[in-house]
């Protein structure tokens, strides 16, 4: 028996998030927006998500005004956040550090810089430790880190996520750079 999504006891705040980005594979989607992907394929291919259930998440993603889906000139639909969904960015820092802090590799996968001047941003607030700015999504380029390489994933994401990449800005255009 599937657990309902409503938490129809509680008024916390908490609970009513939860019942938008609280289910698998919710938050993945998000951060993967995060990184600019945008195409249906582009989010099961990347997290080996269940076409029914990408399909089902996206859905409740753009019913809430977290993603915005627009038939893009290829013929398919494209997801991105919108000023909602990037609201986000804040949670998804703080799992990632947290993340980090208590489950991470030893040879991590991914780290951030500050497009601004380069330096690494780390910390609960997404600090500079350079300039000491707190970097918001847009501003923060993706790396890859030492266990990138060593990632069995082949997919178009997580080879175009072997470059530095800027959050925000469509893995796409990436691909379609690297294509021609």
């Amino acid at each position: 028996m599937a657990l309902p999504r409503e938490y129809t006891e509680e008024q916390c705040p908490i609970a009513r998030a939860l019942e938008v980005v609280g289910e698998r594979w919710t938050l993945l989607i998000v951060r993967d927006a995060f990184y600019g992907v945008s195409r249906f394929s582009d989010f099961r291919d990347h997290l080996g998500i269940p076409r029914a259930v990408l399909s089902e998440r996206l859905t409740l993603l753009a019913s809430h005004g977290i993603l915005s889906r627009e038939h893009a000139a290829s013929g398919r639909d494209e997801y991105t956040l919108t000023a909602k969904g990037q609201r986000l960015w804040p949670a998804v820092w703080a799992l990632t550090v947290w993340g980090n802090e208590f489950y991470g590799n030893p040879q991590p996968c991914r780290h951030y810089s500050h497009a601004g001047c380069g330096s690494r941003v780390s910390g609960p607030e997404a600090r500079c430790e350079t300039c000491g700015t707190v970097v918001p999504p847009g501003d923060l380029v993706l790396n890859p880190g030492p266990g990138a390489l060593a990632s069995p994933k082949t997919d178009p994401i997580s080879l175009a996520l072997l470059e530095p990449h800027r959050l925000l800005t469509p893995i796409t255009r990436v691909l379609a750079g690297a294509a021609g």
